[in-house]
């Protein structure tokens, strides 16, 4: 049974199951980021990610024309130095909220992703195209440098030599070029059908032990930052924490009794 209910005005959340959607709702703005979503996100993050019901969450942009187009240049904010925009961007730090989300999630991206929308996109855990999705960081044009984690990020995704290529060229990406370099892992077969797959995965993902999905996160994540002596010790440890488990023996019991297992995270 779908439960849609709004943060404020930018970010709405659909309760699907065990999946969640968190989605933009600024479709006339192109879902630009307002001081609402940077607001509005890390709630929702945080809401769902203490929900046990919930197994997966998605992002999505709403309306035809993109997932998030990046910030919203409409903003206006009057005259700041250095240190006063270092300091407002420290207490808005909205996306690395996805860093400390145990739960997987899932980017359904379509059409613009760009600056802030794509930076958003890279710190979730899947991303997910349709074929018309265009990606870019174009901030250099602008005099800046993407200020999300786009410089961090990307490289870790993409290798530092393609990921330097598009931050000095500002160039968009096309989803097939994404899908070769490994922006996205995955392209919808149409536009029309990317959230009909992108809901199909993540309900095969929240069809596993929830605890199980949230270990093997946690330790592929910690690949990217630990040296591999204690990656491989964190590893260990989540595998042993994981052995006697509930979801283990029921696993194991339900290919024995030859039918579907019945997770419940314990």
């Amino acid at each position: 049974m779908l439960n849609i209910f709004s943060i404020n005005d930018s970010v709405l959340v659909e309760r699907d199951g065990a999946v969640a959607w968190i989605v933009l709702n600024r479709a006339a703005q192109l879902n630009a980021i307002n001081d609402e979503i940077r607001v509005g996100v890390p709630q929702a993050l945080r809401l769902l990610d203490d929900d046990a019901a919930v197994r997966v969450i998605v992002f999505r942009g709403a309306g035809e024309r993109g997932f998030c187009a990046g910030a919203d240049i409409k903003e206006k904010r009057g005259p700041e130095t250095a240190i006063q925009v270092r300091q407002r961007m420290e207490k808005k730090r909205w996306i690395e909220t996805l860093d400390g989300i145990a739960k997987p999630v899932i980017a359904a991206i379509h059409g613009y992703c760009m600056g802030g929308g794509m930076e958003l996109a890279l710190a979730c855990d899947i991303r997910y195209a349709a074929p018309n999705a265009q990606f870019a960081l174009p901030e250099t044009g602008l005099g800046l440098i993407p200020g999300g984690g786009g410089t961090q990020r990307l490289a870790r995704v993409i290798g530092p030599g393609r990921a330097m290529d598009m931050l000095l060229t500002g160039e968009r990406v096309s989803a097939s070029e994404a899908l070769q370099t490994g922006l996205v892992t995955r392209v919808a077969d149409t536009a029309d059908g990317l959230l009909d797959e992108v809901r199909a995965l993540a309900r095969k993902i929240a069809s596993k032990p929830p605890a199980a999905s949230a270990a093997v996160k946690r330790a592929a994540r910690g690949a990217l930052e630990l040296e591999l002596k204690s990656g491989l010790d964190l590893e260990l440890n989540l595998f042993a924490l994981l052995a006697p488990s509930g979801d283990v023996k029921e696993a194991a019991l339900a290919f024995a009794e030859k039918r579907e297992p019945n997770f419940t995270g314990n």
